[in-house]
């Protein structure tokens, strides 16, 4: 997994987030993709909020933890250690739905397995704010290496941009999704015109009707095993009537 980082909102960080909101989304909301939308979210994340060293995006994909996007390769570290360990802040801000802080991993109580392990590799503080998304069951993590590393602020910093994080996501998801049904729907215009152009050439090659000029283009489409499409396109491109197999198949 590459790092996302920085850069990717500019070189220089957004004022204080509170009174920036607009600025913010606009960076959210106008990064396209779902993948491209997440990764600027991570990265205005280390931008914007003081104590945060390095964050992430911690997806639950069928059971399976998903890093999509890290601002450095020690959040895949800290995100697996709370899949092995099946506790964290991370796993308990997606259950419960509201936003959990780590003051310090080293002795906290919920987490006795990944808090002392995360500690080792270099992470005390954690705040773990989930994702409001349709479709997305996840949570932005932000990780600091000291303790007690985000304030009041902070906190409410972390939960303004995963609001907008959740808002943004959610839009570039709907938008991904209609570029998909456009996209499918000139793939089924397209179809129609190719099969209809091959039928047109049975038809006057062969003096038959539509429907049986369509029965060899099934007939073939079966036979040599590849889409009705394909079988249409070639008879168009070569002129070469397709192969239906032994007389008396379907």
């Amino acid at each position: 997994m590459e790092p996302i980082f920085g850069n990717a909102i500019g070189s220089e960080p957004f004022g204080d987030l509170t009174s920036s909101l607009s600025e913010v989304a606009g960076v959210l909301f106008s990064a396209g993709s779902v993948t491209n939308t997440l990764a600027q979210v991570v990265a205005v994340a280390v931008h914007t909020i003081e104590g945060c060293d390095c964050a992430g995006l911690f997806i639950l994909e069928g059971g399976t933890v998903v890093t999509p996007v890290l601002t450095d390769p020690l959040v895949e570290v800290i995100d697996t250690l709370q899949h092995q360990t099946a506790e964290g802040p991370c796993l308990d801000a997606i259950a419960e739905g509201m936003m959990v802080y780590a003051d310090d991993l080293v002795d906290d109580v919920r987490w006795p397995q990944f808090g002392p392990q995360a500690a080792e590799q270099g992470i005390r503080s954690a705040l773990a704010l989930p994702l409001a998304s349709n479709g997305t069951k996840g949570a932005v993590n932000l990780y600091a290496h000291y303790p007690a590393a985000f304030g009041v602020v902070d906190r409410a910093k972390g939960v303004i941009l995963a609001s907008l994080a959740s808002v943004a996501i959610t839009a570039a998801r709907s938008l991904e999704d209609e570029e998909r049904r456009i996209d499918n729907l000139h793939t089924a215009l397209s179809s129609r015109e190719i099969i209809g152009q091959a039928q047109g050439i049975l038809m006057e090659r062969e003096r038959i009707t539509a429907d049986q000029a369509f029965d060899i283009l099934r007939r073939a489409s079966q036979f040599l095993n590849v889409k009705l499409r394909e079988v249409a396109q070639n008879l168009v491109d070569t002129g070469e009537r397709p192969e239906t197999g032994p007389p008396g198949s379907s």
